[in-house]
């Protein structure tokens, strides 16, 4: 499954920029609306692994646009964000199959551990820390290490890095980062994928352990144990 792709449907400017820009900061390719029904366009037409919703848009109703999405099918992690905090409300929101309620106004960094929770149920973790043999992610702290020893990461090479992590043994190719992760889907140059999996393979390989990075030419990149 393909991830970090969010979708922020809410009608107070301020605060969608807040949001997207926070996503962006933890590497997801983000979507943005402030009316209902193109909201509902979106998610309707794309897959997104999180979607943060406000109850009252102009168009169309938050609650109705995530009945719709339900009702399509859509799987969606929905976090609906709203100053609605009445116990009639965030069940109404929980029932029509919201998966998390966050009361406005909120701390961006609440919304941020909110949301990763929900990716992590996504691929069934409860765990924040991803563990490839002796290769370990933090993706509550945005930290790494093999053996015991810190990685210094940059900021997309991180993102780089958790994208392969949550794939561990896949095949994941380069059309796929290009079109996740937000770094890299804005970048031009063409052959900066693997520039950044060379700058990878530099800081997490070591040649008294298993190598951990893989190509498969013609395929993409593998981050696990199997040759």
């Amino acid at each position: 499954m393909d991830a970090m792709r969010a979708l922020v449907i809410e009608d107070y400017q301020p605060l969608r920029a807040a949001v997207v820009q926070a996503l962006v900061a933890d590497g997801f390719a983000v979507d943005a609306s402030g009316d209902g029904e193109e909201g509902a366009w979106f998610a309707r037409d794309t897959t997104y692994d999180v979607i943060i919703l406000d109850l009252g848009l102009p168009g169309l109703d938050g609650l109705e646009v995530l009945r719709r999405l339900r009702a399509q099918g859509g799987q969606a992690h929905v976090l609906i964000v709203t100053a609605r905090d009445r116990v009639e409300d965030r069940c109404a929101g929980l029932d029509a199959g919201a998966d998390d309620y966050l009361v406005k106004p909120f701390a961006i960094p609440e919304l941020r551990s909110r949301v990763r929770a929900l990716v992590r149920r996504a691929y069934q973790r409860k765990d924040p820390v991803i563990r490839i043999g002796d290769l370990e992610l933090d993706a509550g702290r945005h930290t790494a290490s093999r053996a015991g020893v810190a990685i210094d990461l940059t900021p997309r090479e991180w993102m780089l890095l958790e994208f392969l992590a949550l794939r561990a043994e896949e095949v994941v190719t380069r059309e796929q980062i290009r079109n996740h992760l937000y770094e890299f889907r804005s970048e031009t140059a063409s052959n900066v994928i693997d520039v950044y999996i060379g700058y990878l393979r530099r800081k997490i390989e070591r040649e008294d352990l298993p190598r951990l990075l893989h190509t498969r030419r013609g395929h993409g990149f593998v981050l696990g144990l199997t040759p």
